[in-house]
């Protein structure tokens, strides 16, 4: 039986060629170019798991499949894991808290 509590969010760091996607662009208009670009989801399977289904194009974020480097698990292991409607949640703040920070964000 499976943990109540299996869910996690992850950061996926973005090469920053992904500054050629004029939509990427214009949903980052505060992006400093000092912070890494970067993709957050949330899944029920480990961040390692989902990172690499996303690079064999498997339910793949076209970023995340295009431009994705690694995981960088300092911006969001201190959450994991957690329920899923919890992790619904912090997959949107964290996206926004990144962005607020300079971050250049997507989140889907």
């Amino acid at each position: 039986m499976r943990a109540a509590h299996h869910h996690n969010v992850y950061v996926v760091e973005l090469s920053t060629a992904v500054l050629k996607e004029k939509k990427f662009v214009r949903c980052n208009p505060n992006y400093n170019p000092l912070k890494p670009c970067v993709y957050v989801g949330m899944t029920g399977l480990s961040p390692d798991d989902r990172f690499d289904k996303h690079k064999a194009g498997i339910k793949a974020n076209r970023y995340v499949l295009r431009y994705g480097l690694r995981l960088l698990p300092r911006l969001y292991e201190c959450y994991n894991p957690m329920p899923y409607e919890a992790a619904r949640d912090m997959e949107i703040e964290l996206a926004i808290a990144l962005q607020e920070e300079g971050y250049g964000v997507w989140q889907a």
